[in-house]
């Protein structure tokens, strides 16, 4: 094991190897909600233990659920729509903000009361996109502190069926929206500006849900009985994201990425590295428990600047951070837009990315929605080349996907990378630093 107390990552002559990464962040949460809200038993193979999906799983044991866990292997009994019941306690979300915006929907429709806090990153996290429409539909839920952000107190219980326009493209408000309409007569929908994810669609039908989506709008008919399901959880796609953008700008670099998730709701970052020109290869598709998986095949590249936005922008918002490393070590321009959801993250994205890629001597600006990056041969105005991207030490504001992406720059800049918090990575990839040292030839 590493002491990623004192993380520092130095430049590799070369990246080889094949490897897998641990299970989609987004599937372990839905399983483990849908999985408690179901009758019978619910598996899921692969589910990733990271400090967020604990948080639901320590949730819903706080409601009455009995829940084991050995490792990736978890098993729910769940009972019933209608079978959590009444917390003792605050339900603890920790860092998550899928754990927040989820539950919330379930706790609107269950007949109790519950309070939801969690770390002091989610007390800064907006609410009230979630809260409005929980509103619309007759939920009494408040800010305690008035704010809009967590501790939430519900009331739950006597829920109405609603058709909402969700001013934000958010997998999370729209999932929140679909479960409380679990607890609904009738039909509730939610209407997108952009279709974000839909692992909530996919696995409540596989559920037995009446779920269905047409364009950017999904439907949910309420009162549903779910049945307990087998599930695989594939590899995440935001943690093979990493080590995909380290193949691509590493010298000397041959991996193999396997069982990722690749559902293109969520995929958007493949599409990147394609118009920047990436040595990319899908190999082994197929479809598990739902969802499209493959293995993901990489190799150094010789890569140019693009431009990110418009419909793109949901299907990779986690990823932005390691998109910009590698813009950095691209040749020419990269624009990102319409990402303003960046600023409400576990960091202000934005700013912590544009800040630590100039620590690194990268030449970038942060823009309203987004930030330019000048690729690695920039040349400024008075024709003198930037200097070559060095390691610095890195700011993290504990936010698990600045640490990682600047773990993977520091694997291409000269000198030494450290970083304030190395172990927040332990939110969403405990074995990240051992992952690197796997393929790592020094």
């Amino acid at each position: 094991m590493m002491n990623n107390k004192s993380m520092t990552i130095t430049k590799c002559k070369s990246l080889k190897g094949q490897i897998t990464v641990p299970g989609d962040k987004s599937i372990s949460h839905r399983g483990v909600m849908f999985g408690a809200i179901s009758d019978g038993i619910t598996e899921l193979n692969g589910f990733l233990d990271g400090a967020d999906c604990r948080s639901t799983i320590s949730c819903f044991k706080k409601m009455g659920i009995n829940i084991t866990q050995d490792n990736d292997h978890v098993i729910i009994h769940g009972k019933g729509l209608n079978g959590l019941s009444q917390p003792k306690e605050i339900l603890d979300v920790g860092n998550s903000g899928t754990t927040t915006r989820l539950i919330s929907g379930i706790l609107a429709g269950s007949a109790f009361e519950s309070t939801l806090n969690g770390d002091a990153s989610i007390q800064t996290r907006p609410m009230g996109r979630i809260m409005t429409p929980l509103k619309m539909m007759g939920a009494d839920i408040t800010s305690i502190k008035g704010n809009d952000c967590a501790p939430l107190k519900i009331n739950g219980g006597n829920l109405h069926a609603i058709d909402y326009i969700s001013p934000v493209a958010s997998a999370q408000v729209k999932s929140c929206v679909l479960l409380a309409g679990l607890y609904c007569d009738g039909i509730t929908s939610v209407t997108e500006p952009v279709l974000s994810r839909n692992h909530t669609e996919l696995m409540l039908q596989g559920f037995g849900a009446e779920v269905k989506s047409e364009n950017n709008k999904a439907f949910i008919a309420g009162r549903p009985k779910l049945i307990g399901q087998q599930i695989t959880v594939p590899g995440d796609i935001s943690s093979a994201a990493y080590f995909i953008v380290a193949g691509l700008i590493c010298e000397n670099a041959d991996l193999l990425i396997e069982n990722v998730n690749c559902n293109p709701t969520r995929a958007g970052i493949l599409k990147v590295c394609e118009m920047m020109g990436a040595n990319i290869e899908y190999l082994n598709q197929r479809i598990v428990s739902g969802e499209e998986v493959c293995d993901v095949h990489i190799t150094t590249s010789n890569l140019h600047g693009t431009k990110v936005d418009g419909d793109l922008i949901p299907t990779l918002i986690d990823e932005i951070p390691v998109i910009a490393v590698m813009a950095a070590f691209a040749d020419g321009d990269t624009i990102i837009a319409d990402a303003a959801e960046l600023k409400v993250k576990e960091s202000n994205r934005i700013d912590s990315v544009v800040n630590n890629l100039k620590s690194m001597g990268v030449v970038c600006e942060p823009t309203e929605d987004g930030m330019i990056i000048h690729g690695r041969n920039f040349v400024n105005e008075s024709g003198d080349k930037a200097s070559n991207i060095h390691g610095a030490k890195i700011i993290t504001k504990s936010d698990h996907r600045i640490a990682m992406s600047f773990a993977i720059a520091g694997l291409v800049a000269d000198g030494k990378t450290t970083f304030d918090d190395p172990e927040c990575v332990v939110i969403s990839y405990p074995e990240f630093y051992n992952t690197i040292e796997t393929i790592k030839n020094k």
